[in-house]
């Protein structure tokens, strides 16, 4: 065997695989289509993943926006409801002064059963 390969057959088929073990190593360094391949795999992922997480980032907008919207709506008709018993009792409040002003014992110094009822009636 050891003559085989250092006849000059021999030679030439060392030589070659030696040369093509080369050009296949030098190949194999050269090449990054694997590297590419893998880069574009993983960039994918990462792709996915930042959607995944931008449709969750709308969809609590949306929630946040809705639970905002819909706490408005609420305080809005509190308010109206403070303005309109706010309203009633301004009303009634003019309605015992008007009455306060007629009673006929409005000018003595100490309350009578009306006015107390009146004062009452203010809460």
């Amino acid at each position: 065997m050891m003559a085989f390969l250092l006849s000059k057959p021999g030679r030439y088929l060392l030589g070659s695989l030696a040369a093509l073990a080369l050009l296949l190593g030098a190949c194999a360094y050269i090449d990054h289509r694997g590297y590419q391949r893998a880069a574009v795999v993983y960039q994918a992922r990462i792709d996915k993943i930042v959607g995944e997480y931008k449709a969750a980032e709308i969809a609590e907008t949306e929630r946040q926006a809705a639970a905002n919207n819909a706490a408005k709506a609420r305080e809005a008709a509190a308010i109206a409801a403070m303005q309109e018993a706010n309203s009633k009792l301004e009303t009634r409040i003019k309605e015992l002064a008007d009455e306060a002003a007629a009673d006929p014992d409005a000018g003595k110094p100490v309350l009578g059963a009306s006015s107390v009822r009146r004062i009452n009636e203010v809460h």
